[in-house]
């Protein structure tokens, strides 16, 4: 199975509503460390409402903490951040949560044929693009021969102004996601972006070896 390679430091109807939570929605493949990993189905939680479950794990840096998630993949995430989960029209969007400083991250599994062509749709499409958001800005745009990526802001109506880098991606089983993180646009961009940076390099599928 084909590494993932780390990228450096640096919502909609349709397909794309399926993870809009006013912020909705990959990312390159990243690397894990050199021991090859497989995530087995029979870690996962059995029930949904503790699909999080911390497991201890040296391959989540201080301040993390490696999950197996329901859904279908482990992840590390954030000491202390909530999880919770909505069912889109496509597939299963999980949430993860701050409790202090408005930051968050999105994933979710992509329905269409390509990483380009999804990101392109949830930026553009007429009717659900968030280019249509008040004070929508693109910041940066970056890419791979196995991820995408767009970094903007806009202003929400409740949160106020945001920041979001949406990261669309290749996992090391084929299958195409988005991890999104978000934050208040007044945070540094560093720290609404480091969530994401982690989550890609301890993403795996379930019952895949991640090298």
């Amino acid at each position: 199975m084909a590494a993932m390679v780390l990228v450096g430091a640096g919502t909609g109807l349709g397909v794309w509503y399926i993870g809009r939570d006013r912020e909705s929605g990959g990312s390159p493949q990243v690397s894990a460390p050199a021991t090859a990993v497989t995530v087995s189905a029979a870690a996962t939680s059995d029930s949904p409402s503790a699909s999080a479950s911390p497991v201890p794990s040296p391959s989540a840096p201080a301040g993390y903490r490696l999950v197996h998630d329901s859904v279908g993949y482990a992840i590390a995430v954030p000491q202390g951040w909530t999880r919770r989960e909505k069912q889109g029209e496509k597939a299963a969007v999980v949430y993860y949560d701050s409790p202090s400083d408005g930051r968050q991250l999105q994933i979710f599994r992509l329905a269409e044929a390509t990483v380009t062509e999804s990101l392109d749709l949830a930026e553009n499409d007429p009717g659900y693009g968030y280019s249509r958001e008040p004070g929508y800005q693109a910041l940066s745009r970056r890419s791979g021969a196995t991820w995408t990526e767009l970094s903007y802001r806009y202003d929400d109506s409740e949160k106020g102004a945001r920041r979001v880098v949406d990261h669309r991606f290749q996992a090391a089983d084929g299958t195409l996601y988005a991890i999104r993180a978000s934050g208040p646009e007044h945070l540094p961009a560093a720290r609404v972006r480091a969530p994401l940076t982690t989550a890609l390099t301890t993403f795996c599928p379930t019952d895949t070896t991640c090298a």
